[in-house]
């Protein structure tokens, strides 16, 4: 019907927090940790410790009060002993308040630590398909808000929330012991009232937060994806539709933030109603018992001082309350990341790859990114220890799968790759992956020197060894010809570097990672053709006894190997060296006829600037 509300959403919510809560745990009592355990047992014993100490100064500021109002004669000793005894209590409240959270903080901070360590080690155990699928900035940015999020909950949950309701029950029993039942009674229904109008309303305003989350992602990622792009959104001329994408994601969140704030306002009301209808029950009664001789002045100023006590943080409640909800919301986002399924891992008994050769095999293999479409369609070729193999052939016909296969970015779904007669399915991943080097086409580049990039493919390798790498890959000059060396930044994914410099920087470090096979993936496309002969002869040399496979899109590049495969369609149509796949005069030969009068072309091209550049040099003069 339609006045009546579904509860299966609050108890799926309440059921999703719980299983946040239960992931956090392990964290804050690690196996195995006993200092670690020791502590949260000390700060939990110190907590109870400050709370006793906080319900015992109303008791002697009670009887201060009832001494002052009473006989004068003992004014002098008396209360002096009292107010010490009150001075101590709160004391001693506040020493084991900040003794807990001195204990409790590398407690906190360690589960920090590990939570966030276990997510991100978790992200790089994901399978490629799922990074292409997800936005990085959004990714990172619920990550960032998760550690906040089990921060704020460690801090205020563990230390408010428990502490308070610990000190409610402390006082209800004090005010049921000294007076009676109908004190604690009013008491804890007012208490209850008042978490009950908190938590129904703030489940209703967590769906405006979700929604401000949503769009702050969005936001976010439109804001990172257009920054990283920063030079097509030049060239396009489109910051103000870059600005209206992002204009877009904002006004969203300012809807639900409105929208929040709004009924912050409406909750805020009701919280203080209920306070305040509790505290004029509980002081009427007091009043009265006063009036009759049942209760003295002190009594009296005991029920006003643990109401004050309690209320003040009751009245945190519900921000805390809200934020604790806020918390879970981003953990279990958080959280979500570490229950997804990695689709390509090692099996049980998976053993490190053994090179020995280093010999290849594509026995049969089939592969498809979506069951509806086939990407190759069983081929099979052999590239023995040693020996260098080309694959080419035309954009989309599946040469850079075969490269993503070869590395178990993704897992072949018929036939099997091995390496030295082993299936690459039956090994770990992170020997696989150490025994191939890779030069990639697109090559991105970290946020950091030119040196940390290069030794990037061995980090425990010496200056000397990555210079020597620098020097290989035609690097070297050009680091040492900058006003800071090697120490120079190369800007966010490499855009300080122009494409052939980049290009070189990931041949250096694919040569100090020195694998035993390489693979080249159009990995000199961005050079000119001086300067890719110089790596082509470079990288003759480097990888003269290792086994080499080459997917090259310019043939120029690959004459030299001792076997070409052309790829087309997913298969293998023709395959044999270069003067042989030329002789025949089928798909090769037809590729390589294009590019040459191609290369024709430009070379006519250049040569005719170059003669305008010098007829104009000479008209000048």
């Amino acid at each position: 019907m339609a006045g009546h509300r579904d509860p299966m959403p609050q108890l799926q919510g309440s059921r999703k927090d719980l299983k946040t809560i239960r992931t956090l745990l392990p964290y804050l009592w690690p196996p195995g940790a006993i200092g670690l355990r020791a502590r949260v047992v000390i700060a939990l014993s110190l907590l109870a410790l400050a709370k006793v100490a906080n319900v015992v100064v109303p008791v002697f500021y009670k009887q201060v009060v009832d001494v002052l109002s009473g006989d004068t004669a003992a004014v002098v000793a008396v209360p002096i002993a009292l107010l010490f005894g009150y001075g101590g209590a709160r004391i001693l409240a506040q020493t084991f308040g900040e003794l807990r959270d001195a204990v409790f903080a590398k407690v906190g901070q360690r589960a920090v630590r590990q939570a966030a360590l276990s997510t991100f080690k978790h992200l790089h155990r994901l399978s490629l398909r799922f990074h292409l699928d997800r936005k990085t900035g959004g990714i990172s940015r619920a990550i960032e808000r998760g550690v906040r999020g089990i921060e704020f909950l460690l801090n205020f949950m563990l230390f408010n929330i428990l502490p308070t309701l610990f000190e409610i029950v402390l006082v209800c029993g004090i005010l049921w012991s000294l007076y009676s039942v109908w004190y604690a009674l009013v008491t804890f229904g007012t208490i209850a009232l008042y978490i009950t109008w908190t938590l129904t309303v703030t489940e209703w305003r967590i769906k405006f937060r979700r929604i401000m989350n949503e769009t702050d992602s969005e936001a976010h990622t439109k804001a990172v994806d257009s920054l990283l792009n920063f030079e097509t959104v030049k060239y396009f001329g489109n910051e103000a539709h870059e600005a209206r994408r992002f204009d877009s994601a904002l006004e969203k969140y300012e809807s639900a933030a409105v929208k929040s704030g709004t009924s912050l306002a409406m909750l805020n009301i009701g919280q203080g109603f209920i306070i305040a209808a509790g505290l004029i029950a509980i002081m009427t009664m007091a009043g009265y018992g006063v009036a009759g001789g049942s209760m003295s002045i002190g009594d009296f100023v005991l029920v006003n001082t643990y109401l004050i006590q309690l209320y003040m943080p009751l009245n945190f409640l519900g921000f805390v309350y809200r934020e604790i909800k806020r918390s879970l919301t981003d953990m279990d986002q958080m959280f979500s990341l570490l229950a997804e399924h990695a689709e390509i891992s090692d099996v049980a008994d998976a053993e490190p790859l053994s090179v020995n050769g280093g010999e290849i095999v594509f026995d049969n293999v089939s592969f498809a990114y979506d069951e509806r479409r086939s990407v190759l369609g069983g081929i099979s070729f052999t590239v023995p220890a040693g020996k260098s193999v080309a694959i080419v052939g035309p954009s989309g016909a599946g040469k850079s799968t075969i490269s993503r296969l070869l590395f178990r970015f993704y897992d072949v779904t018929g036939g099997h790759i091995m390496i030295d007669g082993q299936d690459i399915r039956e090994v770990e991943q992170n020997s696989l992956r150490t025994a191939i080097g890779m030069v990639p086409q697109d090559t991105v580049l970290f946020n950091d020197t030119v040196y940390y990039n290069i030794a990037y493919g061995r980090p425990d390798a010496s200056p000397a060894e990555v210079e020597s790498a620098a020097r290989l890959a035609r690097i070297h000059d050009f680091a040492q010809s900058q006003p800071d060396g090697y120490q120079t930044m190369v800007g966010e994914r490499g855009l300080k570097l122009s494409g052939g410099e980049k290009q070189r920087v990931a041949i250096a470090r694919t040569l100090l990672k020195n694998p035993r096979i390489m693979l080249f993936d159009e990995a000199t496309s961005a050079l000119d053709t001086h300067t890719e002969r110089e790596i082509q002869a470079s990288l003759a040399e480097v990888s003269a006894d290792r086994t080499t496979l080459i997917i090259a899109h310019r043939l120029s590049t690959v004459v030299d190997v001792d076997e070409i495969l052309v790829l087309d369609g997913g298969l293998i149509v023709e395959r044999g060296n270069h003067p042989r796949l030329l002789a025949e005069g089928g798909v090769y030969a037809e590729m390589w006829t294009r590019q040459q009068e191609a290369s024709r072309a430009r070379e006519v091209l250049e040569h005719t600037a170059e003669e305008n550049v010098a007829a104009d040099i000479a008209a000048a003069e």
